[in-house]
């Protein structure tokens, strides 16, 4: 896409690179609009039942290439106003545009995940990661917070105690450690690999109850009971009447 992410399509899925292997995929304010940019076409399409999101070369991404950055002031000024009709800048829509899609986001990572790519991992419904893979939420080492959605992402995945230990200590933590306390769903040898068996088995399913459930999650998920309960009957309901219009019948063997 001229942003160094690169996008193809096959069959159901939908594959997103992160491809600047020459610098860890070290993130620049291009790369960042290119994700936003990637993440609205895949939503314009009806046919994609998943996407897996990767890195090219050594590592997924060591995060913000800071150099790069800071050399185009002007350019991060830009990045960083929020769009009122989203309620994010640029740098926080480039994992939370992932959220928005209505199917699941897989990310496959290994090497260096570090920063912003750990924050744009994090965004991603599920993450596989190799034995070998690093994790670190190193913003304070450059006098910094995790702004890229990262404190809605890691407080909700592993609580905030872990969350501000993690951020406070810049500490970089093994693929072990990381799906001990949760920040990734599991470990294997081939990520791509693991994701596009979980893309196929949830392709299985109905996509509208996907959707579904992936909407009910992310919106309720820190909600108290009775908004929980609302947004439940909320996504339900739709679901309910679909199936009521197909003539279908619920089971009992179907759960």
């Amino acid at each position: 896409m001229g942003t160094n992410i690169a996008l193809r399509f096959d069959g159901d899925r939908a594959y997103v690179t992160l491809d600047r292997p020459e610098k860890h995929n070290g993130l620049t304010i291009d790369m960042l609009r290119g994700l936003v940019g990637t993440a609205h076409t895949i939503a314009d399409r009806k046919d994609v039942r998943a996407v897996i999101l990767s890195g090219n070369g050594p590592s997924f991404s060591s995060g913000l290439d800071v150099a790069e950055t800071v050399g185009d002031p002007l350019a991060v000024v830009r990045a960083f106003i929020s769009l009122p009709w989203r309620g994010t800048n640029t740098f926080q829509e480039a994992c939370w545009a992932w959220r928005r899609l209505s199917v699941p986001v897989i990310a496959a990572v290994h090497g260096r995940c570090y920063g912003g790519g750990l924050q744009i991992a994090l965004a991603a419904d599920f993450r596989f990661a190799t034995p070998d893979a690093e994790f670190s939420v190193m913003e304070t080492k450059h006098g910094l917070i995790p702004d890229m959605t990262g404190a809605a992402t890691l407080s909700s995945l592993i609580g905030i105690d872990k969350a501000l230990l993690l951020t406070m200590t810049a500490d970089t933590v093994d693929a072990a450690y990381a799906e001990r306390i949760g920040l990734i769903t599991e470990i294997t040898a081939d990520p791509v690999a693991a994701a596009e068996e979980l893309a196929e088995r949830i392709a299985s399913r109905s996509p509208h109850a996907v959707a579904g459930a992936k909407r009910l999650f992310d919106r309720s998920w820190q909600a108290s009971a009775r908004r929980a309960f609302a947004i439940e009957r909320a996504t339900q309901l739709p679901l309910i009447l679909r199936l009521a219009a197909s003539g279908r019948r619920i089971r009992p063997s179907s759960y």
